[in-house]
This record gives structure tokens, sequence and C-alpha cells, in this order.
């Protein structure tokens, strides 16, 4: 494979034969997202990713969707030592203890910027101009790992108390949630991510 898209249409990234990878490819990846509570799974899965693959994570979802109230920040802000001690004995979910204390960290911090903003999408999609930037990407070596608005995205987040949300993980956060349409330009889902785009706000 030269890098770009595989045979079947999709981007060249994908473990082939996966079908976790491929279902989260095809429904999710890149698919804009304004929902806070979607918002806050994803940004809580991608730093605890630091470090580890995507689909290390990704399997684990389930249980981070458990084990962390399904995602709910206003109970995770509230989580003591007794639910930290729960989760560190957790096997279903990475047990690093200081990404699991700035998982609840993040998530008090998420409260702040909804309060501030009336909600974190308000916030977020700010960096992005409020719209999805559309790349044209050919080949696996043409990703970028970062970019101006994660840079901005990554400064502003540490500035207000978030940990674990380096450049590139604000990046993959970015990809993972539409901010950045980084499908390459052979792979389907990049014009149905775009054509849905342009349908909705129609």
């Amino acid at each position: 494979m030269n890098g770009e898209a595989r045979s079947d249409g999709r981007c060249p990234w994908i473990t082939p034969n996966n079908q976790d990878y491929i279902a989260y490819h095809d429904k999710e990846w890149g698919v804009p997202v304004h929902d806070d509570r979607v918002i806050f799974e994803f940004l809580t899965l991608e730093s605890a990713q630091a470090g580890l693959s995507w689909y290390t994570v990704l399997r684990k979802r389930e249980a981070y969707r458990k084990a962390f109230a399904d995602f709910d920040a206003e109970k995770v802000a509230r989580y003591g030592k007794r639910q930290i001690d729960s989760l560190l004995h957790n096997g279903g979910i990475i047990r690093n203890q200081a990404k699991i204390l700035a998982a609840v960290n993040n998530a008090e911090r998420f409260l702040a910027v909804q309060e501030e903003f009336d909600s974190f999408a308000a916030y977020i999609w700010r960096f992005v101009g409020g719209k999805p930037i559309v790349h044209r990407i050919q080949r696996l070596k043409d990703f970028p790992a970062t970019s101006a608005e994660s840079d901005a995205l990554c400064k502003d987040l540490k500035q207000r108390g978030f940990q674990f949300v380096g450049s590139t993980i604000c990046y993959a956060h970015m990809q993972a949630t539409g901010m950045v349409n980084d499908h390459v330009i052979e792979c389907f889902r990049r014009r149905e991510i775009i054509d849905g785009y342009r349908r909705g706000k129609a």
C-alpha cells in the first residue's frame, strides 16, 4: 500500500480486518460533534490515550463509560477518594493514577467552561471559526500531528487548568469530533461528512 486510501475506500490508518476500528471510522471519526457529553467523552478518552495507541483506549470504551458515569461531567467532577480508589482497581480501564486524577480535574474544569460559555461546544468550536476545517490529505505521511489551532486550544485549556491536553491530544480530539475533516481525499467518508454537514447547515 502506498499510504493512500485502502482498496475498500477507507483511510489507510485502519487496521485491516479490525471491525471495531472500521465501525469507528465509518460512523464516528470526523463527524462534527456539538453534544457536550460526547465532547467530554472524547476528551477523557484522548487524555487517557497519551503515550498509547488509540485502539488501546477504544477497546476499553465501554468500561470507561461505566466507570465514568456515562461521561456525565457533573458526576465525575464529584468523584472523591472512594471512586478514585475504585478506578485504580478497575481492570477495564487504564489504571494510571495521574490520568484518572486528570479526568476528575478536567470534569471540574469542563463545568467551569460550560458556565462561562453556556456550553463546552460553543467554547471549543471557536478555535476553528465555528465550522470544520477540511484538509486535502492523500497519504498516511500527510496526516499532521498538531496544527496552529490545536496549539491554541492546548494553550487555552492548560491556562484553564486542564491536564493531559497537549497539542497532539488536542489535534486528535479535533479529528475525532469533526472540528477537522482528515479523511483522505479518496475515502468515501470524506465526502459523506462534508455533504452531511452542509445539509445540516441548510
